[in-house]
């Protein structure tokens, strides 16, 4: 694994790439209903991630929704987008990830966002897009003191896992979200996908495959998991 702090060659353009927004939640923990509605300046906050997305260069948005799909739709205003529903969200994230690849065109890179994400700027997605390398991934990272036993992983769920080594310390550069997945790769990472761990698992086999770029300056990365992280929707 990369850190790409300065500009390599190229990376593609928004026409080429698609932005995959990950929003069939419950929302269980929070227990506020599905997380695509919490409130964020005004308006759901899927809103603002798919806005985002595009804003920040992506040619299109495909929007994945499960849990509360009919109200979220009533609701939100998803006109810009792709909007896809997941019958199976209750099987965890897997399942949600595989459905927004196959909806996006097959020969583009896909930008993977988790809905609960209310800090992603548009800056954080032309960055990613900027430093991509042809054949690799690109991941957002952020520097922030984790607190033990309340990490997330780059697959968007708590880890409580051993084998982080010194990335549990404050103020290690950690992987996050949104990750840019070359087209090349789209069929090798959708292989591995199973259950809730999205990306994950093809991750940590190819690390040689993942440059991290540093988006600390726009935001922690922090995800709205639990009601002491609802702050963040301010």
């Amino acid at each position: 694994m990369k850190n790409t702090d300065a500009p390599g060659p190229a990376g593609p353009t928004g026409h080429g790439v698609i932005g995959v927004v990950l929003a069939a939640g419950a929302g269980t923990r929070l227990g506020l209903g599905p997380k695509a509605l919490l409130p964020y300046r005004g308006r759901p906050l899927v809103e603002s991630v798919a806005n985002t997305l595009l804003d920040g260069g992506c040619r299109e948005v495909v929007v994945v929704l499960g849990a509360g799909a009919s109200e979220v739709q009533s609701v939100a205003g998803l006109d810009r987008f792709r909007v896809v529903k997941n019958p199976e969200w209750q099987t965890g994230m897997g399942s949600s990830f595989l459905l927004g690849n196959r909806a996006a065109d097959p020969g583009s890179h896909v930008l993977i966002a988790l809905v609960d994400q209310p800090g992603l700027t548009r800056e954080t997605v032309a960055r990613l897009l900027a430093r991509h390398r042809t054949g690799r991934i690109t991941a957002a990272a952020y520097r922030r003191a984790f607190a033990e036993g309340a990490l997330t992983d780059h697959s968007g769920r708590k880890d409580n896992s051993a084998g982080h080594g010194d990335n549990r310390q404050a103020g290690q550069l950690r992987r996050g979200h949104p990750l840019l997945i070359d087209a090349s790769l789209r069929e090798a990472v959708c292989a591995t996908v199973t259950g809730d761990a999205g990306a994950r698992g093809f991750l940590r086999s190819h690390p040689d495959l993942v440059d991290e770029v540093d988006c600390s300056d726009q935001s922690t990365g922090e995800d709205v998991d639990t009601p002491d992280q609802l702050g963040l929707l301010r």
